[in-house]
């Protein structure tokens, strides 16, 4: 892969975003990292940061109470999706909440 000069411009600013997130990482408590951990499977469809690219929800930024309820309606069959009906079957209750502080605390794209 060749860098353009614009591609070789943006070199340093991912390189200090990937260095801020391992430092803010190594800074979380173990409960955070581990919420980080099981954030990774909303990655594909809600974005590594919880903002989407695309017609997904963006989870950053909203509230732990919206997150939590909403997850929740979707594992007790309340609420329909195309797929997250199914995915949320998966978590506990504590993954949910852990879930929804993680998202809650990420800052949202606007």
């Amino acid at each position: 892969m060749k860098l353009t000069p614009v591609g070789v411009g943006l070199l340093p600013l991912a390189l200090a975003s990937v260095l801020g997130t391992a430092a803010a990482a190594s800074q979380a408590t173990p409960e955070q990292r581990a919420a980080a951990y099981l954030a990774s499977n909303c990655a594909n469809c809600h974005g590594t940061q919880g903002v989407s690219i695309g017609s997904m929800p963006e989870l950053a930024g909203l509230s732990r109470e919206h997150i939590a309820q909403r997850m929740r309606a979707f594992r007790d069959g309340k609420r329909q999706a195309t797929i997250m009906h199914q995915l949320a079957k998966g978590y506990t209750d504590a993954q949910i909440d852990a879930l929804a502080d993680h998202f809650s605390r990420l800052p949202a794209a606007r």
